[in-house]
């Protein structure tokens, strides 16, 4: 995965993808779930996120409090302890990572806590969720961080005209 070359990509369709997004929101098609979770299937059948981890090293999911109690547990830490360490609260009161890239990603890209990583880590990159109309704002700034979401909106420009 050549991430420069996505990032490159990402930035020339900035504006188009913003305004495709904003579009679907307003006309909320009916069958748009329906047609993210295909197109997102789709993707995925050829996407090795193993091959990326670009999420795991420019970004932080956002830790809710059964994901901080889940993880301390894991490291036999108190929560406040793990907080202490590995999280900030952000602007908008959430707990988030101190650092990146995640502390928790191995040089082979392989998350060093995937049987306990957040929710927010789970269903990233969120193109397979219902009422997809909804978060299609995050779905505009994941296509920034994460080439399949990049390639799954390029795919639905075409499927809806």
């Amino acid at each position: 995965m050549d991430l420069d070359k996505f990032r490159k990509k990402a930035e020339e369709a900035k504006k188009e993808n913003q305004k495709f997004l904003q579009n679907l929101k307003k006309r909320k098609p009916k069958n748009l779930d329906n047609l993210f979770h295909s197109t997102h299937k789709e993707v995925f059948k050829q996407t090795d996120c193993l091959e990326c981890a670009n999420c795991c090293k420019t970004t932080s999911p956002i830790f809710k409090n059964r994901d901080i109690q889940r993880i301390a547990r894991h490291f036999r830490m108190k929560p406040n302890d793990f907080m202490d360490k590995y999280l900030i609260e952000d602007e908008e009161n959430d707990f988030v990572l101190k650092s990146s890239p995640c502390p928790f990603l191995g040089a082979d890209n392989y998350c060093g806590i995937y049987d306990v990583r957040p929710d927010a880590c789970a269903e990233f990159p969120h193109t397979d969720r219902r009422k997809m109309n909804q978060i299609l704002n995050l779905t505009y700034q994941n296509t920034m961080v994460c080439p399949a979401v990049l390639e799954i909106v390029e795919k639905m420009k075409s499927k809806i005209k």
